[in-house]
């Protein structure tokens, strides 16, 4: 039995995540990418024009697949689109449209009378027109990934500059100027059978200073239940209820506002923290819904008595990274502790603001807050990265 798994370029959460549990659950693994010279020779990889269906559907006819799923943000809808030409269970190719589309994602959430995000879409080559009364503002690429080129501006003459900036590396990028929803940045973590959708929990996210939105950690903070269903009444808004899925939000004056919603796993190896925080083989889960099997069959914690933190090594300056940690697991009392490289020895890069800095990523997981803090504190405090300019 084979699976198909669309994706660009390879990741932590599929070459860590992704084909160890397909292999864990007998099945054999192929990878359709446009960008086969990029993945280790050891991992089977066919050459796809991935993000056109009809190229994913041939690409399978060699072997019978018994299910097709992708973690890219990029490459949901194609890969929802295939999956229904297929005949295998997948995401609806239009709520996976919307997700990516975060003006559409607005415009839904609004007709459902949810909530109202005043939204300006820019097209490629047309000057920004927003109304005064909408800033401070946020802009970034309509169908864009996380935080990359997504900016805080203050004003019409910030807003300009930030539209040529981004243009200047993007000049086909549709961009959305939306007003800045403030409060405290967290994340609600789901997987849905496409009936019932069940809840894994969520991070209170802290970011680093504007203008970009950069996560320097997180720490866990499941949603209390009223939070959490208004959620839901979001993602039903917008068909999402297959597979997993990572929503960012905000609450201000007690009202849930959403940031954006993307129809996969959280990222930046958060997925694999979740995993071993929740205690459950999560990539396993994934793939066992796409073969057709119920949320009930799956063993998903009624609740965690563990607590996480998770933080993000960032470069402060433009460089050669010359000394660095290499992978560690340990553990300090009750408390596993990890770091996993994200940048490797020797490759030269600017400093952006955003995630493209990160050099490493932290993890604790134990008892309780303070413990799991404090170990944290004195795991980093022995770690040392050099960047040399």
């Amino acid at each position: 039995m084979r699976l198909y798994l669309t994706a660009l370029n390879p990741t932590d959460a599929v070459l860590e995540g992704v084909l160890p549990a397909a292999a864990a659950l007998g099945l054999s693994a192929t990878v359709l990418t446009d960008r086969p010279a990029e993945w280790p020779s050891d991992v089977p990889v066919v050459r796809c024009a991935v993000r056109d269906p009809s190229a994913v559907v041939a690409a399978t006819a060699p072997t019978r697949p018994v299910a097709l799923l992708s973690n890219s943000d990029h490459l949901q809808e194609v890969t929802a689109i295939a999956a229904r030409k297929l005949g295998l269970p997948g995401k609806d190719p239009d709520a996976a449209r919307l997700c990516k589309d975060k003006a559409a994602a607005r415009r839904a959430i609004a007709a459902a009378g949810l909530d109202l995000v005043r939204t300006v879409t820019i097209d490629p080559g047309v000057a920004p027109e927003v109304p005064v009364g909408m800033f401070p503002a946020v802009v970034k690429p309509r169908e864009g990934v996380a935080s990359e080129d997504a900016y805080l501006v203050a004003d019409h003459r910030e807003l300009v500059a930030r539209v040529t900036e981004i243009r200047g590396r993007r000049p086909d990028v549709a961009l959305v100027v939306e007003e800045y929803l403030a409060g405290e940045l967290r994340t609600f973590e789901t997987l849905g059978d496409g009936t019932t959708l069940a809840s894994l929990g969520g991070w209170r996210t802290n970011l680093g200073p504007p203008p970009t939105f950069t996560e320097q950690s997180l720490d866990w903070s499941p949603p209390a239940e009223p939070v959490s269903t208004r959620l839901r009444a979001r993602l039903d808004a917008l068909g999402v209820g297959f597979g997993a899925c990572h929503t960012e939000y905000v609450i201000s004056d007690g009202r849930v506002r959403l940031i954006e919603v993307n129809y996969r796993l959280i990222g930046d190896r958060m997925d694999l923290i979740l995993a071993e925080l929740l205690g459950v083989p999560l990539f396993e889960h994934v793939i066992r819904l796409h073969l057709g099997e119920p949320l009930a069959a799956l063993s998903l914690p009624t609740a965690v008595d563990r607590y996480a933190q998770v933080e993000y090594v960032c470069a402060d300056t433009s460089g050669r990274l010359v000394t660095a940690p290499g992978r560690l697991d340990t553990v300090h009392g009750d408390v596993r502790l990890g770091c996993r490289p994200l940048r490797a020895v020797g490759r030269v890069a600017e400093h952006t603001g955003t995630n493209r800095d990160y050099l490493a990523v932290l993890h604790a997981i134990g008892p309780d807050h303070a413990t799991v803090r404090h170990s944290l504190a004195a795991f980093r405090s022995d770690l040392q990265w050099t960047i040399v300019e």
